[in-house]
């Protein structure tokens, strides 16, 4: 079969762009690997009509929602290749098989790139976040931890002060000069300059010098990345202060005529909602351009990253 459009990446901006495709009656394929960014986490906030609902069964009602649509295909894989031009794309997945599509929209999110401190990626989720929105709230006020690890982690550390008691935990990795440091001091934030050797128990911070700090919550500012796809099919990436994304023009077209962007990979900051909302302008972009092709022109003067 060759479909309309082929949406790599079955999570939330994915399936939020193809029913937009599908509702226009047009022929959608989801190749879906089944690595949720957020399945790590026990619970989804801020995303209204959501809040507090745990990740899978938002994802599984999607789903459901959008298998109701005749012109929906599903198919768990993983994607290998994508090749070909507009109009005549193939995906090839990991099994060998290959589909055709006339566009093909890339909704693959990113690879957290966590700070290597021992225990913390086994509480990446549950003790440890990344968004303030998402989970600043069931912190309940109380003391907040963040793990350094560079520019961002300053700018975090600032916010937080809204959700709890504040401290940073530079280990190494945030470069303080005298205006940011007033700028923490004057928001309440603690500073700690001594190094961070594990975390252990809920959130327990243990220091290189042996102390041990306690707190409610810890968060984290993870360096970002796409996985390899998008590069190997030309896409023009760029980089931001959270890492590196797929370039993309405000109609969410790559470098690549033909292949579109969205979610956390094309966008930042992230979160659910905004991906969500992301996806559902993406695939109408996905569908006028089938209405008229000629405007399929990628985005130009990409900077950062090729």
């Amino acid at each position: 079969m060759h479909y309309d459009a082929i949406v790599i990446g079955g999570s939330y901006a994915g399936m939020a762009a193809a029913l937009q495709v599908v509702r226009a009656r047009r022929s959608v394929l989801v190749i879906d690997a089944g690595e949720r960014r957020n399945r790590f986490a026990s619970h989804s906030h801020g995303f209204l009509g959501q809040d507090g609902v745990p990740p899978d069964e938002i994802a599984a009602s999607s789903r459901r929602q959008l298998e109701a649509y005749p012109t929906l295909s599903w198919l768990e894989g993983r994607v290998e290749a994508v090749s070909g031009q507009v109009d005549s794309f193939t995906v090839t997945t990991a099994d060998g098989e290959s589909h055709r599509g006339r566009r093909v929209l890339l909704a693959t999110g990113v690879l957290d790139q966590l700070p290597p401190v021992t225990g913390l990626a086994e509480r990446w989720g549950k003790a440890v976040f990344h968004c303030p929105y998402c989970h600043g709230y069931e912190i309940g006020r109380g003391r907040i931890g963040i793990i350094g690890t560079g520019p961002m982690s300053i700018h975090q550390a600032e916010l937080l002060t809204d959700w709890g008691d504040v401290s940073l935990l530079v280990n190494g990795a945030v470069e303080l000069n005298r205006d940011a440091r007033s700028t923490l001091e004057r928001r309440g934030v603690t500073i700690e300059e001594t190094p961070v050797d594990r975390i252990e128990g809920h959130a327990d911070v243990v220091m290189a010098d042996g102390r041990l700090l306690r707190f409610a919550g810890l968060f984290t500012a993870p360096r970002t990345a796409p996985n390899s796809l998008a590069e190997a099919m030309g896409c023009a990436l760029e980089a931001t202060p959270m890492g590196v994304q797929v370039r993309t023009d405000a109609e969410s077209k790559t470098s690549v005529p033909g292949i579109f962007a969205c979610g956390d990979v094309a966008r930042a900051p992230h979160s659910v909602s905004l991906a969500v909302g992301n996806g559902a302008m993406a695939g109408a972009h996905v569908h006028r351009s089938l209405l008229w092709p000629e405007t399929v022109q990628p985005v130009r003067d990409a900077v950062g990253t090729r």
